[in-house]
């Protein structure tokens, strides 16, 4: 008899997880905050990533503004005419831009002039994946010269989601260039 006792209470041992498997497997409580924590990193990474390209493009529209508003100091010799330095114009550049997007003194200005448009080199000044500031000129030229004028920004990328597509230099930053090519306006005896 107490064999038998025995071997019931083994067999009933045996069904007590079975029976709890079972019953965790039918109870549908928190499978909601189960699933979510499935998908909560890669949808939140994901978000962040859309948020920066946006922010990123957002800041490149801004910057191009900026330059094609103080491009328009050197197009009609306002700053040439004012003795504008690198700096003063870097200030004017600095006047369109908001603060709290990009700050100023990370921005850096690039003024030359050519003779023709076919003369002119918008490469950027990029030497193996770093910002090379040494190239940075300012010579706006005189009347009828064709001046590109050139403002970059080395901006930072937070979310890279396995990949640096959105980085154009080490680091993880993303180089923000604006360009404008104009012809200076004849406002006084041709100098090109």
């Amino acid at each position: 008899m107490l064999e038998r006792i025995r071997s019931l209470n083994v067999q009933l041992h045996r069904l007590v997880p079975a029976r709890t498997a079972r019953r965790f497997i039918r109870h549908r409580k928190g499978t909601a905050a189960i699933e979510f924590a499935f998908i909560a990193v890669p949808f939140l990474a994901l978000m962040f990533a859309i948020m920066e390209t946006a922010l990123v493009f957002f800041a490149g529209q801004t910057l191009e503004t900026a330059v094609a508003d103080a491009g328009r100091l050197i197009m009609t010799g306002q700053a040439q005419n004012g003795g504008f330095s690198q700096d003063d114009f870097k200030k004017a550049v600095c006047g369109d831009v908001t603060s709290a997007l990009l700050d100023c003194n990370n921005i850096y200005v690039s003024v030359t002039n050519y003779s023709s448009f076919s003369a002119v080199n918008n490469t950027p000044p990029v030497n193996n994946g770093q910002f090379d500031t040494t190239k940075m000129n300012y010579s706006p030229g005189g009347p009828n010269c064709i001046v590109p004028v050139q403002v970059y920004y080395q901006w930072p990328i937070y979310v890279s989601l396995l990949s640096d597509n959105l980085s154009t230099l080490s680091g993880n930053y993303r180089l923000l260039a604006a360009t404008a090519v104009f012809r200076n306006e004849p406002y006084g005896p041709p100098a090109c």
